[in-house]
């Protein structure tokens, strides 16, 4: 078992390692689905025949939310990847899950789910240490100044 001190030593490191995966993982899942959207730069017609035909979304026109989504499925993993703008970018793939979730699968709820989990947890924890965020926020923070000095 254990002691409390080792476990304390070990805290950190687990965390970045599970934060790096919550990163990977989703971002994987949305950037394969991208991948398949296009042909070179352009969308693909698989991509807009099923925009049009099974996802049928309200308020949107099918072209425009072909290109909307593939465009997020190409820079919200990235971003996710580098762990730049972590939390944006998994809100952004929350957004994508759920309206994957109310829209247009409602029964694949157990799939979305397990995207959705790592995706709270990085708006909640940031991208952790192993992150461009962490080490932008590191190098922009000044280093505070004492108020008095001891004598």
């Amino acid at each position: 078992m254990l002691s409390l001190s080792a476990y304390r030593s070990l805290q950190a490191p687990l965390q970045d390692v599970l934060l790096l995966a919550a990163r990977v993982f989703p971002g994987a899942v949305f950037w394969q689905s991208g991948r398949t959207k296009v042909d070179g730069w352009q969308l693909n017609d698989t991509a807009l025949f099923l925009f049009q035909e099974e996802y049928q979304l309200p308020l949107i026109d099918p072209a425009a939310a072909a290109a909307l989504a593939t465009l997020g499925e190409h820079l919200l993993p990235v971003m996710l990847l580098m762990g730049l703008a972590t939390r944006l970018g998994a809100a952004g793939l929350l957004i994508m899950t759920l309206v994957i979730q109310l829209l247009v699968y409602p029964s694949a709820w157990a799939t979305h789910g397990t995207w959705a989990v790592p995706l709270l947890l990085l708006m909640l924890q940031g991208g952790g240490r192993l992150s461009l965020d962490h080490l932008f926020t590191r190098w922009r923070a000044p280093t505070p100044t004492p108020l008095c000095t001891a004598p």
